[in-house]
């Protein structure tokens, strides 16, 4: 317990620089957070977070954190008052959405790239998360402050953040072998609600090599891919995927939208019993990447609502209601432009690139081009991933860009896509010049000879993308 008098100082100290912040002054994410955190110091932290009653829910994983914190804060705004913050990756981000909001139960997204910046073990022992949820993990070997980030130390940091939980839920997806092995190891700790599918008509369509299986090391089996290492797999040490928690069991997939039927038998920790539901929902053909992000909101909603005679109802009222503008700024999406079809958004690993080649494989008939934003120095294995994502999908022509700040790497890129494929292009874009390179990709979307075209990779994940899809959609 910190002091009464310097703990309600830091709080005042907070609310006056979530003002400052609003006047341009200072980070509106992380300032109040920070005062909070300078002025009380960071035990306090544990006082602050235990002012709610059931408790702060972080969301981490690769991809579909967002979308996730996203669905998850409409559905539990439903039955509570919540606190809340998005595109978290600082303690004291996560801090200025406790102090901004007033609720019993939090929602806080939480990305991590590594223990050092990300301090998971910090961030768990002093948020004392209730809740984390795992969307998936994958490769992702990028530069953290100019150093290379191993996969094994990227699943240790995400693994830390509910290391120490002993009290709670993890919520985790079952068809991710990485992310159901960290909820695995919590089983006898705190409770685990699993989610996943549950249908035999989603099936990868790419070819990839099985990952390693999280116990042993050696090559998982699987019996059904579903996205990528998305599946059902199982290894001959014993290690395998559980049944679901929440499963999608049904799918009606129309041009227009898709009926989705979702069932749930889990348990519920505000009113520590368990409960079952089953909805069907109709929603915008939004990718099946959104299906997970879609599992996992309402598995984590039926976690923690306090009202669980509400579940169906909300579930439905939350989704037969969503359009695409749910979806994150930069984030991948399909626009009909004259008498083509441009999918453009971030892909800035290789999980994510091939969520968007699936995305864009729904609308493909006919020839393709593939507008292809490179990553940096020392991310050889992004652009392996990529390189991989790229042969599947067999482009006619390929247009190779710059997706981040080395023109000299890009090129480099660009030689060895050009030996596998022979109408091939080169624009050395500068990172500097960034309205320049913008202007560029929208004319080459626009000016294209092609009927499809994917633009994708790496780049300035919001700003370049959502400038480029407006300048598209707004021409």
């Amino acid at each position: 317990m910190v002091n009464k008098l310097r703990f309600n100082i830091a709080k005042f100290g907070a609310k006056i620089a979530s003002q400052v912040s609003k006047l341009g002054f200072g980070s509106g994410n992380n300032l109040p957070g920070y005062v909070f955190y300078k002025v009380a110091g960071k035990e306090a932290l544990k006082d602050l977070a235990h002012e709610m009653n059931v408790g702060p829910i972080l969301i981490t994983g690769t991809n579909g954190k967002t979308t996730t914190t996203t669905l998850l804060i409409k559905l539990l705004s439903c039955d509570t008052e919540i606190r809340k913050s998005f595109e978290s990756n600082t303690i004291h981000a996560i801090t200025t959405g406790i102090l901004k909001g007033s609720g019993d139960i939090g929602v806080f997204e939480y990305g991590i790239r590594n223990k050092i910046y990300g301090i998971p073990d910090t961030v768990q022992r002093l948020i004392d998360p209730v809740g984390v949820v795992y969307t998936t993990i994958s490769r992702e070997h990028s530069q953290v402050a100019g150093v290379k980030n191993p996969f094994d130390e990227y699943v240790d940091a995400k693994s830390l953040l509910s290391q120490a939980m002993a009290r709670g839920v993890i919520i985790s997806n079952v068809d991710d072998p990485v992310t159901a092995n960290i909820a695995f190891n919590k089983q006898e700790d705190v409770h685990v609600n699993f989610y996943g599918l549950a249908i035999d008509d989603i099936n990868d369509i790419f070819e990839s090599e099985s990952p390693d299986c999280p116990k042993c090391g050696k090559k998982l089996e699987y019996s059904q891919k579903f996205l990528n290492h998305r599946g059902i797999y199982s290894c001959e040490c014993g290690f395998k995927r559980r049944e679901p928690n929440v499963k999608l069991t049904g799918a009606h997939f129309k041009p227009d939208n898709w009926d989705l039927t979702i069932e749930g038998n889990l348990y519920n920790y505000t009113n520590n019993r368990d409960v079952s539901f089953k909805v069907t929902i109709n929603v915008p053909p939004f990718g099946f990447h959104n299906i997970y992000n879609t599992l996992a909101s309402v598995c984590t909603y039926a976690t923690f609502t306090p009202k669980i005679a509400n579940i169906e109802n909300t579930i439905k009222e939350v989704f037969n209601n969503l359009d695409m503008s749910f979806i994150p700024p930069g984030r991948f999406e399909v626009v009909k432009l004259n008498d083509k079809y441009v999918g453009l958004g971030q892909g800035d690993n290789g999980d994510a690139a091939k969520i968007n080649a699936l995305f864009m494989n729904q609308y493909i008939d006919g020839p393709l081009e593939f507008i292809y934003t490179t990553p940096d120095e020392h991310e050889e294995e992004i652009f392996e991933d990529h390189l991989e994502v790229i042969k599947n999908l067999n482009p006619d022509h390929i247009i190779v860009v710059p997706g981040r700040k080395s023109i000299e790497k890009a090129q480099d890129y660009y030689s060895i896509i050009s030996e596998e494929f022979d109408n091939t292009d080169f624009y050395p874009l500068s990172y500097e010049k960034m309205d320049e390179r913008i202007k560029k990709l929208v004319d080459l979307a626009k000016t294209s000879d092609y009927g499809y075209v994917i633009m994708t990779g790496c780049g300035e994940e919001q700003e370049m993308w959502e400038n480029i899809k407006q300048k598209l959609i707004n021409k």
